[in-house]
């Protein structure tokens, strides 16, 4: 029987017993009784024990699904394998079509532009943390992966490996993260659900807020400076410490002070005008054309600057880096100074700010009180403007910073006769040990 043609193959029927269709070079159809129609290939591969060739068949595909010409092509791959010593097999025998591309948008493609989007109203810190977050612990799970694909079993597991670490806080600050990204992505029309929405009920509830460690009582807060400047370190990281006692200010927004910000320091109403942008809040507070904060300073606070422009009123930064006069002193020193003065977990910078809300509150109540009113003091709310607290319930526009000044000015007053009466003044420290001597009786203990 000749080669096969198409002809031949569609005439192919059913018969009483099965049969074959050779088309030559061992390539033949198999007909079975039911009428399947499949290519088949007898070829040798191996020897029995006998030393003689197995002989072996080849099943290549059913038919009309792979055509005359395939099936010849097959039998000729085939045979290209069994001159490399190498057996065929079904899937060596035909060029698999590219996997199809899949385009649809990654969970990884629409965070980024999600985060490019807010960053624009984020500080700079905070957008480098989220996107730590997002690098860390959600892309490299749910990135690769279509938006639209992710279901929220998927986020669960993320988040509960997040939770396993005991970063509850974390892990819902990190679904809330995931949420806002599946949110953008159904309002740019790449994803259509967002399965981290109702997640929140199934993690742990967020630990209670760990409060500033801070000592609150005028008395140990005296002790505390006077400790504090008893240890043998640079006069300006001293001064720095009291003078962020002195104004309560955020120990940020200390460590970049700069000498233009300082208004009527030899006048009768001196001032620190912080800039918008390095206070704490989002773009919008960063950006505000009236959001510098103010700062009332008492004379106690002036003295401390006059002492300070003489070590460095020659730089831009009033409390530079030991190591680099341009850049601003570390967040570290002034905590150092605390442990090292003996107040490990029981006082930290920002813990002045406390301390002058309780104390002062305190104050402000009593006096109220004792004019025979009643009901919560008008200082208290002056009292956090000083602290540069926005009221949540503000109008905007209304907020009006440079508010109550004339108050303002006399509880700083109050505040630094409370906290350095009959101190040394800071002038004492310039010039003074900055370290132990290597030799001698050494550091006293404690």
């Amino acid at each position: 029987m000749g080669a096969l043609t198409d002809a031949k193959l569609r005439a192919a029927k059913a018969s009483e017993k099965a049969y074959k269709l050779s088309d030559g070079e061992q390539l033949y159809l198999h007909v079975s009784k039911a009428g399947g129609r499949v290519w088949r290939m007898n070829y040798q591969f191996g020897r029995n024990d006998k030393g003689k060739p197995i002989q072996k068949t080849l099943t290549i595909g059913t038919y009309p699904a792979i055509s005359l010409k395939d099936a010849r092509d097959a039998r000729d791959a085939a045979k290209a394998l069994l001159a490399k010593g190498v057996e065929p097999k079904p899937v060596d025998l035909f060029e698999r079509a590219p996997v199809p591309i899949d385009t649809r948008p990654t969970f990884k493609t629409v965070g980024l532009a999600w985060h490019a989007l807010q960053q624009r109203r984020w500080s700079k810190i905070h957008a480098k943390d989220v996107m730590e977050n997002l690098e860390s612990d959600v892309f490299p799970l749910l990135g690769h992966l279509p938006i639209d694909d992710i279901q929220a079993p998927a986020v669960f597991t993320l988040l509960q490996g997040i939770v396993d670490r005991g970063a509850v806080e974390t892990a819902h600050r990190t679904r809330q993260r995931i949420s806002a990204i599946f949110v953008y992505g159904i309002a740019t029309e790449q994803a259509t659900r967002d399965p981290a929405a109702s997640l929140a009920i199934a993690l742990p509830k967020k630990p209670k807020a760990k409060p500033q460690a801070a000592v609150t009582t005028i008395g140990e807060l005296r002790q505390l400076i006077i400790d504090c400047e008893a240890e043998r370190c640079r006069a300006p990281t001293k001064l720095a410490l009291r003078l962020l006692a002195l104004t309560a200010v955020r120990p940020n927004e200390l460590h970049g002070a700069r000498w233009a910000e300082f208004e009527d320091l030899d006048g009768p109403d001196p001032l620190w005008r912080i800039p918008a942008h390095r206070m704490k809040g989002d773009a919008d507070r960063k950006s505000e054309i009236e959001g510098c904060h103010l700062v009332p300073l008492a004379p106690q606070a002036v003295a401390i600057l006059k002492v300070m422009h003489s070590l460095t009123g020659d730089l831009a930064i009033i409390f530079p880096s030991d190591r680099h006069v341009h850049r601003q002193m570390s967040e570290n020193t002034l905590r150092a100074l605390l442990i090292r003065a003996g107040y490990y977990q029981r006082h930290v910078p920002h813990g002045f700010r406390s301390a002058f809300s309780t104390i002062m509150n305190e104050r402000c109540e009593r006096s109220w009180r004792a004019t025979g009113h009643t009901g919560a003091s008008p200082d208290r709310a002056i009292i956090d403007l000083m602290l540069a607290h926005v009221p949540k319930d503000k109008v905007e526009g209304a907020y009006n910073r440079a508010a109550y000044m004339e108050r303002r000015r006399e509880l700083a007053v109050e505040w630094a006769d409370l906290l350095i009466a009959d101190m040394w003044p800071p002038e004492m420290h310039i010039g003074a040990p900055i370290r132990w001597a290597a030799t001698g009786p050494g550091k006293p203990g404690r």
